[in-house]
């Protein structure tokens, strides 16, 4: 049985425990508000490019661009978006179940890595995929220059010739508790989906003169989408990062609150043993002297 001294150690360790966790609520519960209100005002912008492809993507087709041709082969890579650090549940986990099971529906091995974040990292390099690329350590400071460095090798890796398909895996950012694991195809750039969004507003808006041509257009816009969408990717991840931190970390505050009341219950009722037991050696004791006097 735990002694009083360990008891009250462990109630201390706990108490500890406790204020770390709820620092790091509120240190979360700041970055966040920041986040959120940056992958908020991304997602209409990145929404609107998608609609704007859908009506040039109509006139120029899927020869229009070589981002958009598509290819039989099965030579796919992967972007792989998690977080650089843990204590957030099951944020990492999530993305890195589902990246493992999108590589094995494929049935295919050739099949390389992007990894975005030090839990990627070091997941994948236990194991047989090849990492073609990896980032870290740029989460606190994310910009778009980040996505660019991560979105040119991948659509020159593309036009070389060297990948059929590019996806992306990352945390949707939904709300503070619920966090979304999304696939997405980045290359080729999905134009039966880009059309079916822009073909409403083509149609409520009339035809369009483009200048200089629809071809042109596409050349500097498609990789700015391609860019964009991965910087939205990063957005969200960053956002439902702190999101799942935040909520994990009062789930633990709570948690430690209930084992204190639990251990400051086995304290008392430890002290009031040793109370007790305390009283009964001195009334026996006292006993044992009377008995002895009056004999």
């Amino acid at each position: 049985m735990a002694t009083l001294r360990d008891i009250k150690r462990r109630i201390k360790s706990v108490e500890s425990t406790q204020k770390i966790t709820k620092a790091m609520k509120l240190v979360a519960a700041a970055k966040l508000r920041r986040a959120q209100e940056r992958i908020i005002g991304a997602r209409p912008y990145a929404q609107k490019m998608v609609e704007l492809l859908g009506s040039l993507v109509g006139l120029a087709g899927d020869d229009g661009h070589p981002l958009l041709a598509r290819r039989t082969g099965g030579r796919k890579r992967l972007v792989v978006i998690t977080a650089d650090k843990g204590l957030c549940g099951a944020f990492n986990s999530n993305v890195l179940r589902a990246s493992l099971a999108f590589i094995r529906e494929t049935g295919n091995v050739d099949v390389t890595l992007v990894v975005v974040g030090r839990k990627a990292r070091d997941f994948y390099r236990r194991r047989e995929w090849a990492i073609k690329a990896e980032m870290q350590g740029f989460f606190d400071r994310l910009a778009y220059s980040h996505a660019q460095e991560i979105a040119a090798p991948l659509m020159e890796s593309y036009l070389a010739g060297e990948t059929d398909e590019v996806h992306l895996i990352y945390n949707e950012f939904r709300s503070v508790a619920v966090q979304r694991v999304t696939r997405q195809q980045l290359l080729p750039i999905q134009a039966d989906a880009a059309a079916g969004e822009g073909a409403g507003a083509a149609a409520g808006g009339g035809d369009y003169i483009y200048e200089p041509s629809p071809e042109a257009i596409l050349g500097a816009l498609l990789p700015r989408h391609v860019t964009t969408q991965v910087y939205r990717a990063l957005m969200e991840s960053v956002a439902g990062e702190y999101g799942a931190r935040m909520t994990a970390m009062e789930s633990a505050s709570k948690n430690a609150k209930e084992m204190i009341g639990v251990l400051t219950i086995q304290y008392n009722k430890a002290r009031q043993e040793r109370i007790t037991k305390e009283l009964l050696d001195i009334v026996g004791g006292a006993e044992a002297l009377r008995q002895m006097t009056e004999a």
